[in-house]
């Protein structure tokens, strides 16, 4: 082991470039950063196992940082690790910085999540647990021998989702996640004991977890710990380590500014940053250094690396040359590619919910796809996620040869796990609820957003018809809250989300296939309880990959051209054939996915939706939801919901609401007339 004082000098170089970095950029967080300095510092330097000269090594152990603010700890500590330069960190929170505010998804760099929402990181480190251990079932420990490390904070502990998380990870018993508690006893505007009064330590030993409780500025007791854990305790261990936020700072008149919430979420200040940096060894004249005897901890380290990822590495390639088969799974799962399916097998029944066409694509899905899970928010029989189910078993501790995760009442826990399994790699993850539950879901769904990682979400229910569960049960807004991500883009002009509606089951399966060939975003799959008329016979459905096109039997030079997604096409189509009668040529266009249209070349767009033709708009949701397509003005009109739902059976919600081919003639003949 390392000399003590080289240990604790390290610890210090990370406090004083965390201390800089947001002294320097006028903004952050140092206390915190400081105060963690002591476990980073020896989890990197002595315990994580990466390759310095292979970063996206699939064996490599990962850590995920939940507590987003404390980047300039995450960043430092990289630093030393030579992931970052100098140049780099000095750059926190400028435009263009490699070092942004919060950490984004940058795995070269060894950043294995975006992280920043309080808990939401540490959710995802368990759901590469999960990844973890199911990719170990298939492939052999030989390949999946590594540690999920995560790092929390008491914010992270507040928010409600590490019920979620405590819940499953001690219930499945998930052995390779390591969590440090960064118990600092301090919060932004508060101390800890004004907003919390628990025995967290037997909290999660009621959940399933091995608890240990030290002194988290100790580097002996860090040790400790991390050996006692990685020596393998059958559940997920919790470290709870009592640190000093802002350990090692002076305020100006030299008097200690240690335990103070007033450093969690600001620079130190000039006179308080210059005494603490001459506190802790350096030089507030030139504070962005190494220390020489730091620089020969981590290059020590690094040779240690060499030979234990050697190590590493000719177990794998003996593995390999005996199981070449596995080998070739594990490249293929590996690589980011989409998985071959033969959709041929899809047995659909015309005529019925798109939930069941979901439920007859998953089915083949389970069978196609060995990498691939499946998770369901105790609703697998109503989201009918059940027909990946019926072709597996759950993921259970002990057994994850399995491949449905049962994740309970707790859809953003659920969401942010499957994120996690795909951030771990080698796995495809996908999770049903009913759409109005994706309110909860709202922060993964942007998470999953930012870092454009490819999990599916699964969404049935979609509108009113949910009928007699009332309006705390239908979604009325949600359709116009999720189309809004699909006009969204990264800051590298890449798109954030994909979203389809399905018009019918035929239509349902051809926007599971797009979703299964998007390895490049979320998508988000939104299914109709009810059944649902089959649009007319010979409809081309491959048009939906447009995003939206002409149904067949539509009129080329039409009068007027009704648009909708998802069960109100059919409804259209209803009204439509009622018009034709009156003379009134008539033009119907599903829409599945107006990102994807608004993706197609210009000529096309105006083929479908020529400017000059009114156009009318159904939507079981908010109008907004079409006036992308529809357009606003003389032109144009929505028919859709201003109001919440009612409780009633379907079909008398769609007569008193006004979603029937009766009303639709109405409004459209009234509409054209003007």
């Amino acid at each position: 082991m390392n000399d003590i004082k080289v240990m604790n000098h390290a610890a210090d170089n990370i406090r004083i470039l965390a201390a800089s970095m947001v002294e320097k950029a006028k903004s952050g967080h140092p206390g915190g950063a400081m105060g963690g300095a002591d476990f980073i510092n020896v989890l990197f330097s002595e315990y994580l196992v990466w390759d310095p000269s292979d970063p996206t090594w699939t064996g490599r152990d990962r850590f995920y940082l939940d507590p987003g603010h404390m980047s300039p700890m995450l960043y430092s500590a990289l630093t030393l690790q030579g992931r970052f330069s100098m140049d780099d960190i000095k750059q926190f929170r400028q435009w263009g910085s490699p070092c942004p505010g919060h950490p984004e998804l940058d795995v070269l760099h060894g950043i294995e999540n975006s992280s920043g929402p309080l808990g939401q990181g540490h959710a995802m480190a368990a759901g590469a647990a999960v990844a973890e251990k199911f990719l170990e079932a298939r492939l052999g420990h030989e390949v999946m021998q590594h540690h999920i490390y995560a790092y929390i904070s008491d914010g992270g502990i507040e928010e409600e989702i590490s019920q979620g998380v405590g819940r499953l990870a001690g219930k499945l018993c998930l052995d390779n996640l390591i969590m440090f508690y960064d118990a600092n006893d301090i919060q932004l505007s508060t101390e800890v004991d004004v907003v919390m009064k628990e025995d967290t330590a037997a909290k999660y030993r009621a959940w399933g977890w091995t608890v240990m409780e030290i002194d988290g500025n100790d580097v002996k007791q860090i040790r400790t710990a991390l050996d006692k854990a990685l020596a393998g305790t059958g559940h997920p261990v919790l470290i709870i380590g009592k640190t000093v936020m802002g350990k090692g700072a002076l305020k100006a008149d030299g008097s200690s500014y240690e335990h103070n919430v007033k450093t969690h979420g600001a620079p130190l200040g000039d006179g308080a940053y210059i005494n603490t940096i001459k506190h802790l060894g350096g030089d507030p004249e030139n504070p962005f250094v190494i220390f020489d005897d730091v620089k020969k901890l981590y290059a020590d380290r690094a040779a240690d690396l060499k030979k234990i990822v050697a190590e590493r590495k000719a177990t794998e390639a003996k593995w390999a040359t005996e199981n070449p088969d596995k080998k070739k799974l594990m490249d293929d799962w590996f690589s980011g590619k989409a998985p071959e399916v033969n959709w041929s097998k899809v047995e659909l029944k015309p005529d019925s919910a798109t939930r069941a066409a979901s439920s007859a694509c998953l089915k083949v899905l389970a069978q196609e796809v060995p990498n691939m899970i499946c998770a369901s928010a105790d609703l697998c029989n109503s989201d009918k996620t059940d027909g990946f189910l019926k072709e597996t078993h759950n993921l259970e501790a002990g057994d994850f040869t399995g491949a449905f995760f049962q994740a309970g009442v707790s859809e953003l826990t659920m969401a942010d796990m499957c994120i996690g399994m795909m951030l771990h790699g080698g796995v495809i993850a996908a999770m049903g609820t009913f759409f109005v539950f994706s309110d909860y879901m709202k922060p993964a769904i942007r998470m999953a957003a930012l870092m454009r990682v490819p999990v599916k979400f699964i969404w049935s229910h979609d509108a009113f018809r949910v009928g007699e569960d009332g309006p705390t049960h239908e979604p009325v807004e949600q359709e116009a809250q999720i189309r809004l991500m699909e006009k969204l883009q990264n800051h590298k002009g890449q798109d954030s989300v994909r979203v389809f509606r399905p018009a019918d089951c035929y239509e349902a399966k051809v926007c599971w296939q797009m979703a299964m060939e998007n390895m490049d975003t979320p998508t988000a799959l939104i299914f109709s309880r009810q059944t649902v008329k089959c649009l007319p016979e010979g409809n081309d459905y491959e048009q939906a990959r447009k995003g939206a096109y002409i149904v067949k039997g539509a009129d080329d030079n039409p009068d007027v051209i009704l648009v909708a997604s998802g069960s109100e096409v059919s409804t259209l189509e209803d009204g439509a054939e009622l018009l034709r009668k009156d003379g009134i040529r008539v033009r119907v266009v599903s829409a599945p996915s107006e990102g994807l249209f608004r993706r197609q070349p210009i000529g096309y767009q105006e083929n479908v939706l020529p400017y000059n033709v009114k156009k009318f708009g159904l939507t079981a949701g908010l109008p907004c939801t079409l006036e992308g397509l529809v357009g606003i003005g003389p032109y144009s009109r929505v028919f859709g919901l201003r109001s919440f739902g009612f409780s009633a059976p379907y079909k008398v919600l769609d007569e008193k609401l006004g979603f029937t081919g009766d009303n639709v003639y109405k409004q459209v003949k009234e509409f054209v007339s003007e």
